[in-house]
């Protein structure tokens, strides 16, 4: 276990001495803490190291109260459960059905864990790439001294010198055939959707650590098919805690939008998708997901639970 400013790097081994599960660039790890509590934490170190996972939680006092009980309550040598590990933000491969022929990596502060094995794998394929890594201070990057051994593929920006890097300076020279990959706080990652909108020659792959938050949310109101029961949802709290509310078994994890076991089909209704790990074929057929998604506007949902 290793500490820096308001992070602690935590290396996981199996309890056996066994081999751990493969895993690819992106992936993360379901961490069962003693409390009950579970949350999602991506994986950063070696993909190729069977012997042990690497992960890296940032202190947040006023969150969930997951990463105050990392820190606090899991000293060296506690055992842990996880599951997974999972992957919603895996990288592609040029060539290997993709059209992908350069990256853009784009990460703020602790948004770097999951970036790590990219560039480790874009730099073994022999992948043309850059990166921007931004926070608001040197002392706040976590990894700063691995990154920065990658070079001048790296740009160093921090608040405090430059100010906030504006959408064209996060995503740098994004030519055709780019594939952009972001992770860090919902204001960057709205910047960068924003500034691709349109271009259908850039691909677009990113992962936020929070729940995006619920704006201009409306009330509506939500069937549950097996009972018959009316849930209603109030405009500034989400589906799940709504159906939790009304004691309904509804599963869920993270609450964030990434881990996808809150995974629901909808019979009948409009969706308004607020997360970033369902494709396009599975909103297609109906799956939500009930922690950060809602109605379109005032409609009824009626979900398969």
């Amino acid at each position: 276990m290793a500490r820096d400013q308001d992070v602690v790097e935590l290396t996981l081994a199996a309890a056996d001495g066994g081999a751990l599960p493969r895993w690819y660039p992106g992936a993360h790890l379901d961490l069962h803490l003693p409390s009950g509590l579970v949350r999602q934490y991506s994986l950063c170190g070696d993909p190729s190291a069977t012997d042990a996972y690497r992960i890296a939680v940032r202190r947040i006092p006023g969150g969930g109260g997951g990463s105050v009980e990392v820190h606090d309550g899991l000293p060296e040598g506690s055992v842990v459960h996880t599951h997974g590990p999972r992957n919603a933000f895996p990288l592609t491969v040029p060539g290997r059905g993709s059209p992908t022929r350069r990256f853009r990596f784009i990460a703020g502060g602790i948004g770097i864990t999951p970036i790590l094995p990219m560039l480790r794998a874009a730099r073994r394929l022999g992948v043309d790439w850059s990166m921007i890594y931004t926070g608001r201070s040197r002392d706040s990057l976590p990894f700063l001294e691995e990154v920065a051994a990658h070079g001048s593929a790296v740009l160093v920006r921090t608040d405090d010198e430059s100010g906030l890097p504006s959408a064209a300076t996060l995503l740098g020279d994004c030519p055709a055939g780019t594939a952009v990959y972001a992770c860090g706080p919902a204001p960057m990652l709205g910047a960068v959707r924003a500034a691709l909108g349109g271009r259908d020659d850039v691909e677009l792959h990113f992962e936020r650590f929070a729940a995006a938050p619920v704006v201009d949310g409306r009330p509506f109101e939500v069937r549950v098919a097996s009972t018959g029961t009316s849930v209603a949802v109030a405009a500034d709290e989400t589906l799940l805690a709504a159906l939790r509310r009304a004691g309904v078994a509804a599963p869920y994890s993270c609450q964030q939008g990434f881990c996808g076991t809150c995974r629901t089909r909808v019979l009948d209704g409009a969706v308004e998708h607020r997360d970033t790990l369902l494709t396009d074929p599975e909103r297609a057929a109906g799956l939500m997901l009930t922690c950060v998604s809602r109605a379109c506007g005032t409609s009824r949902l009626t979900l398969d639970l």
